[in-house]
Parts: C-alpha cells; sequence; structure tokens
C-alpha cells in the first residue's frame, strides 16, 4: 500500500470545546484547508476532531488508541501545559526502548502522551 496521507479523525460529542483544547491548550498547529478543528502534526500527517451521531460521553476504553506527541523536550512541554490546568496521570516515565512518555487526558478522556525519545 502506498499511503500518501495520514490522517487521525478522533470523534467527539463535543467537537468544538475538544478541538478547542488541541488548538488552545495543547497549541496545535491548525491545518484549515483540511477542516475547522484539522491540524498539521509531523510532516504529512494531520490530526482531525469531528462530530460523529454515535459518538456519546466520554472514551469508554481511553487506552485503546494513543495520542502520541514526539516533542524535543518532554519537561518544557509538559510544564507548559500543566500551567494551563492539564492534569497528567503519568509524569516522563522512561520506556525500556529509551523513550520518555507523559501522558494526560484530553477533556472527552483519551489518552493522549508527550513522547521524547532519549536512548540510554
Amino acid at each position: 500500500m502506498q499511503v500518501n496521507q495520514f490522517i487521525l479523525n478522533i470523534t467527539s460529542e463535543d467537537p468544538e470545546r475538544l478541538g478547542e483544547f488541541y488548538r488552545n491548550v495543547v497549541q496545535l498547529e491548525a491545518n484549515p484547508q483540511v477542516g475547522e478543528h484539522a491540524f498539521k502534526v509531523g510532516e504529512g500527517a494531520t490530526f482531525i476532531i469531528d462530530g460523529h451521531s454515535e459518538t456519546k460521553g466520554p472514551a469508554r476504553e481511553p487506552h485503546r488508541a494513543l495520542i502520541n506527541f514526539m516533542v524535543d523536550d518532554i519537561a518544557v512541554e509538559e510544564a507548559r501545559l500543566e500551567a494551563q490546568g492539564v492534569h497528567f496521570i503519568r509524569k516522563q516515565g522512561r520506556e525500556y526502548w529509551g523513550g520518555v512518555i507523559s501522558t494526560f487526558l484530553d477533556p472527552d478522556g483519551n489518552y493522549a502522551q508527550l513522547m521524547e525519545f532519549k536512548p540510554a
């Protein structure tokens, strides 16, 4: 399969609120050519927040899909998000493969993670 672009579409009962969180708090770069709540994430990837008639309430299994944001300095990004009221359920946990991960919940209860690769 030849993939031309990667798009992750997360649905919400309240896409406006969730889109505002990723725009204003997480501070993802808007991708207005794709949609109102679309964001550029890395090279050639798009993150979209949308509504869906079957999506109701918070995520029932927030660990099923992990929204990972690779960053250069996890401590700086974690502190910036905490200053805006984001609560982390895991802070800078080191993985055996050299990654460092901080996990937070978005307003819909989805797991979102800051990731930094620091080989030992």
